[in-house]
């Protein structure tokens, strides 16, 4: 077997194994796939294989990256994927040594998420309530599950019909590596779908698709027969118009920005911020710690007294 198909065999083993031990998706493998696939192309123009790659081989490809001009988070996403890789080959005897274990991360600065206040969520409601049935019920139980259940836009196009029960205070969601939680929702969300499913037939397609369509807790007409990401997106920038709002600042994601940072800000612990999320790690919680803090002195600074005052000789 030829240096190069033995290596595509262990990058195989490698997207089997992030499967089967740690659930990853489908997405998560190919994003796996291109970026050491990447890697290999590069190696192989030195004369090495993506399994027999040296430490030299690994620097000198991070190089290439950093003076190709690529953003620090990817060369960071590139550089885990690297690391992981050989970190498998070392684990399953594949190869004596890990070459990736002296490389050096990119430095990364920690932007803060994008959130819009509570008073703009209520004016994103207020917007939807105006808009006509069937399109104004399905948007309200959109953006309440978003903003009030936290919800990842790829969980929301995911819920079947039956998620929100009539009388129940909780919704289970799939997330992140297939895993299950738990999320209260608001009496206000538990309405807003209740109000929907009363208009919902009028999203069902006819034909075929009906059945599939009958799956999903908001079907569509689509090739999918039901909403997708990118058409809840849209949705939400046509609601930020309505509600006055700067359309290049919503998203579904934001959505469930504000929701962890309203949460923190009201006192909530973390712990349980990061199960609603369904973090797997808190410290991806804790930034909205930061976010809770920042806008904390954003307030100091704009309002109090002594804000802007200059100190006086001696008081530096």
């Amino acid at each position: 077997m030829s240096g190069t198909a033995l290596a595509s065999r262990r990058l195989e083993g490698f997207l089997e194994m992030l499967a089967a031990e740690r659930g990853a998706a489908r997405n998560t493998q190919e994003a796996y796939r291109r970026d050491l696939g990447d890697l290999a192309g590069f190696l192989a123009g030195r004369g090495e294989t993506l399994d027999a790659a040296t430490e030299d081989g690994l620097r000198a490809y991070l190089s290439h990256l950093d003076a190709a001009g690529m953003a620090p988070r990817t060369q960071a996403r590139r550089l885990s994927a690297i690391r992981q890789f050989h970190r498998f080959l070392y684990a399953e005897g594949l190869r004596p040594d890990d070459p990736s274990t002296r490389l050096d991360s990119p430095r990364l600065g920690r932007p803060l998420p994008k959130i819009v206040d509570a008073g703009e969520c209520d004016a994103l409601l207020a917007a939807a309530r105006l808009r006509p049935a069937p399109d104004g019920p399905r948007l309200v139980a959109m953006v309440e599950l978003l903003y009030a259940g936290g919800l990842r836009v790829s969980e929301l196009v995911d819920l079947p019909v039956n998620a929100v029960a009539r009388d129940s205070t909780t919704i289970v969601v799939r997330g992140k590596g297939d895993r299950e939680r738990v999320v209260p929702l608001a009496a206000s969300a538990v309405a807003a779908v209740g109000t929907y499913m009363a208009v919902r037939p009028a999203f069902l397609p006819r034909g075929a698709r009906r059945a599939q369509a009958e799956r999903w807790l908001f079907p569509s007409r689509g090739a999918e027969a039901r909403l997708t990401r990118r058409r809840v997106g849209q949705l939400l920038k046509e609601l930020a118009v309505q509600a006055g709002l700067d359309p290049a600042r919503l998203s579904p994601h934001v959505l469930r920005h504000a929701f962890a940072t309203h949460l923190v800000d009201g006192g909530a612990d973390l712990r349980s911020v990061q199960r609603m999320l369904g973090h797997a790690d808190i410290a991806t919680t804790q930034i909205y710690t930061h976010v809770a803090d920042e806008r904390l002195t954003r307030l100091v600074q704009s309002h109090h007294p002594l804000a802007g005052r200059r100190p006086r000789r001696g008081e530096e």
